[in-house]
């Protein structure tokens, strides 16, 4: 898992971000520090084990009903699941938890096509680039 942050000594949902905005919900589920996690239910946040409408970070590891502080806006690290270019949208998550980078969809404004825009589905971008899953990179959560 290379650390491609530059701080070897920060982990997966740290942030050294002084003006990083910190949200605390109740956890629904056990949820690990630095999983993309989203709103499950009122006020509850789970882990993202598929790509869902992410509200942030995790900052800290919890168990079921407890409270669980989420980085919505601001500088974290995190595990990407496959290859990220800096300056890119990133979104939540894979099986295993990950960041992805989110793709551009393409829009037929002229013609009959149908397609989707997934307006919340962008968590923030991409920081630093990585070549693989299991890569630690900044990335700016913003929600």
């Amino acid at each position: 898992m290379p650390d491609l942050s530059g701080k070897p000594w920060m982990a997966a949902g740290e942030t050294d971000d002084p003006t990083a905005v910190i949200v605390t919900f109740e956890a629904a589920a056990a949820i690990a520090k630095g999983d993309p996690v989203y709103l499950s239910a009122d006020d509850k946040v789970s882990s993202a084990t598929s790509a869902q409408d992410c509200i942030g970070i995790a900052l800290k590891s919890v168990a079921a009903g407890q409270p669980c502080p989420v980085l919505v806006r601001g500088r974290v690290k995190v595990v990407v699941g496959g290859a990220v270019t800096r300056g890119k949208a990133v979104y939540g998550a894979d099986s295993s938890r990950r960041i992805l980078q989110l793709s551009d969809q393409s829009v037929n404004e002229g013609g009959t096509a149908t397609y989707t825009i997934w307006y919340n589905r962008k968590l923030g971008w991409a920081l630093q680039s990585a070549s693989t899953a299991g890569d630690l990179i900044f990335i700016y959560v913003d929600k």
